[in-house]
């Protein structure tokens, strides 16, 4: 078994999963790999079920009923990887818009640079994005310094997805307690380790839209974002001053 574990949430990602699955491990560092699968209707699933049996005991899949949610996905893969012997999590998109090859400088940072939480950044070098559209590259930039400007935390990149946990940071956060399911769950994890003073480093990534399937952006979710962060602001000097001495 690898010391790292990159965990995949899915729904209806037939059109990349057999291709992200086999770039990651063909990877010259040993990576396991754990998909979290929605239910489907696409045969995500099945695709990734026939591919198992090539990568016994490196390929993993946990199923569940329906479309719950990424933060769900991602705490349910925290958890199953706590139960076994990981130092590294990694959060990675099927899509490819997260290079697999960059989990290879993640880990670097991670294993050797003392990277308790790594976060591979769009914005740490400038604005690398490729493919999006110029009003949802501004979004996204805008997003990450409205965040910033609301929590205090010292990360440009406060939204994104690929990142890689030292194991005892997810030991550490109470994962029953993260509150937010969509995007606003990247911005809470985020915030929640750093408030708890874990080394936080940001590594420079070039993110690549997807060029198959469909995106699951929304209004929605990116409302979620937003008023959530000033939720999280005011919860946390409610906590302060619940634990300030009288």
């Amino acid at each position: 078994m690898s010391d790292c574990l990159v965990i995949i949430p899915t729904y209806n990602e037939k059109d990349n999963i057999e291709r992200i699955v086999r770039k990651v491990f063909s990877l010259p560092k040993e990576f396991d790999l754990l998909v979290i699968e929605d239910n489907s209707p696409d045969g995500t699933a099945a695709i990734v079920k026939s591919l198992m049996p090539e990568f016994s005991n490196r390929l993993y899949i946990e199923e569940r009923k329906g479309k719950l949610g990424l933060g769900t996905a991602y705490i349910h893969g925290f958890k199953w990887a706590l139960k076994r012997d990981y130092d590294f999590i990694f959060e990675m998109d099927a899509d490819f818009s997260h290079n697999p090859d960059d989990l290879l400088v993640l880990y670097d940072a991670a294993k050797n640079r003392g990277g308790d939480l790594v976060i591979g950044s769009r914005y740490i070098t400038g604005v690398n994005v490729v493919n999006w559209p110029m009003g949802r590259v501004l979004m996204s930039y805008v997003a990450s310094i409205y965040v910033r400007f609301i929590t205090r935390m010292k990360v440009m990149d406060t939204t994104a997805g690929f990142k890689c946990y030292a194991r005892k940071v997810l030991e550490t956060i109470d994962l029953d307690k993260v509150r937010f399911t969509g995007y606003a769950f990247q911005i809470e994890m985020k915030y929640t380790a750093w408030r708890l003073g874990f080394n936080i480093i940001e590594v420079p990534i070039i993110f690549t839209d997807r060029t198959l399937g469909e995106s699951k952006m929304s209004k929605g979710i990116f409302r979620e974002a937003v008023l959530g962060v000033i939720s999280l602001r005011w919860r946390s000097l409610f906590e302060h001053r619940k634990s300030r001495p009288v």
